[in-house]
């Protein structure tokens, strides 16, 4: 079911229509008219509708066999992406990273109680979950989204994490304890590990990216699988790499921010 708004000018339909774009997934990149109704709880017409409406948009096409995403759809998160020049500063350091590793590496931010994949060079490797750009997973089970919630004032971390998360992923329980000393010794050390936390097999080591003002605006990863590679590779071998790529992006991010820009001419008047 669509996300309900609780604002006067929540506009119902454009909810259910980002909705539909979101149901498409790598196990399903087909749908029907009645999968895609059944899916997003909408009435058969108003989801033929809505098809219909994104077809003429460009962003789904309809074949023999249903209906499925077209390219157009990467401008929706790639316009983001891109605003902030997050991939191209990311990914030369990204793939220098991986090419002493030998791991997949990610660079993310936090969304509400979310964090949100903007950059990823990846490898192929048996890990339990699939990440893209774009995919979405309960921060505080994560080595990146304990990075950026410790570089929050622990009042407005707690706010955030109040926030339903939005991956559908269960979320684990901790006490408010447990929570302030893991952020904590986040912000001690200047790193986060999340071991095994988010899923079975998964291990992670996260350290923060600041933009030119000195602000964590995102955190990288190196992601392993645990029956491979121990804690102390990560923390004594892969740390130092992982915070010589973070500190590059970070210089490259404080040049962009920096750039001289020219202003739009102006009409002359007459």
């Amino acid at each position: 079911m669509a996300e309900r708004g609780t604002g006067p000018d929540f506009i119902e339909a454009l909810a259910r229509g980002l909705h539909v774009l979101k149901i498409f997934a790598p196990d399903r990149p087909v749908m029907s008219l009645s999968e895609v109704a059944k899916e997003t709880d909408l009435a058969r017409p108003t989801a033929r509708r809505i098809l219909l409406t994104l077809e003429e948009l460009g962003y789904v096409r309809s074949g023999h066999s249903g209906y499925t995403l077209t390219p157009r759809v990467l401008e929706l998160g790639m316009a983001y992406i891109g605003a902030l020049n997050l991939w191209d500063m990311a990914r030369p350091h990204l793939e220098e990273l991986v090419s002493h590793t030998g791991e997949s590496s990610s660079m993310a931010q936090l969304d509400g109680s979310d964090i949100v994949y903007v950059a990823r060079v990846a490898v192929p490797k048996l890990i339990a979950l699939r990440v893209d750009i774009g995919t979405r997973f309960p921060a505080l089970v994560t080595s990146q989204g304990r990075v950026l919630l410790a570089a929050l004032s622990p009042e407005s971390a707690r706010a955030v994490l109040d926030e339903p998360s939005r991956s559908g992923l269960a979320t684990r329980d901790y006490t408010p304890a447990q929570i302030n000393d893991m952020l904590a010794e986040t912000r001690e050390r200047g790193w986060a590990l999340a071991d095994q936390d988010l899923a079975p097999g998964v291990r992670s080591i996260a350290v923060p990216v600041r933009d030119g003002h000195g602000s964590v605006r995102a955190a990288m990863n190196v992601t392993v699988h645990a029956a491979e590679t121990s804690v102390e590779t990560l923390t004594e071998k892969y740390l130092p790499l992982l915070l010589a790529a973070a500190a590059e992006t970070t210089t490259d991010w404080a040049a962009w921010q920096s750039r001289p820009i020219e202003a739009a001419p102006r009409n002359s008047e007459r």
